[in-house]
C-alpha cells in the first residue's frame, strides 16, 4: 500500500460510516440500544480513521485538481462545497452528540443527534461522490 492507495481507502471509509449510520438509525427506530451503541461508535471509529487518512494523503500529496468541465465542474463544486462546510461543522457536533450519550443525557443526546445524524450522513455520502467525480469508480464500482 502506497499514499495513492489512500482515496480508496477514504472513499471505502466514507462508505462504510454512511451504512454505520444509517444501521444505528434502524437499530435504534427498533429500540435496540446496544446494536444502536455498537454501530455509532463504529460510525466514531470509521470516520477517525477517515479523517486521519484524509490528512495524511493531502500532507503528502496536496490538493487535487478536478478535470471536469462544464454541469460536471458546477455540480462538482456544489458537493464540495456544502461537503466541506458541513464537514467542518460534523467533528463538533459528533463529538457533543457522543459525549451527551456517554454521559446518559439521552434526551439531550436526542435533542443533537436529529440534527448530527442527517449533516453526518451527507457528509460521508458526498465524500464518496466527490472521490468517484474526482478518481472515477475505481476498486468502488
Amino acid at each position: 500500500m502506497t499514499v495513492r492507495d489512500l482515496p480508496a481507502i477514504n472513499a471505502a471509509l466514507n462508505a462504510t460510516s454512511a451504512l454505520l449510520l444509517l444501521a444505528g438509525y434502524v437499530s435504534i427506530r427498533r429500540r435496540s440500544m446496544i446494536a444502536h451503541r455498537a454501530c455509532m461508535l463504529g460510525a466514531v471509529g470509521t470516520s477517525t480513521l477517515f479523517l486521519v487518512s484524509y490528512l495524511v494523503y493531502h500532507a503528502t500529496v496536496g490538493s487535487v485538481r478536478f478535470q471536469g468541465s462544464g454541469w460536471n465542474r458546477m455540480v462538482y463544486f456544489a458537493i464540495l462545497i456544502s461537503h466541506t462546510i458541513l464537514a467542518a461543522a460534523i467533528v463538533p457536533l459528533v463529538a457533543v452528540t457522543l459525549v451527551r450519550a456517554l454521559r446518559g443525557q439521552f434526551d439531550r443526546h436526542r435533542s443533537i443527534a436529529r440534527w448530527t445524524l442527517p449533516i453526518w450522513t451527507y457528509v460521508s455520502i458526498t465524500g464518496v461522490l466527490i472521490y468517484v467525480m474526482l478518481y472515477g469508480p475505481g476498486p468502488l464500482g
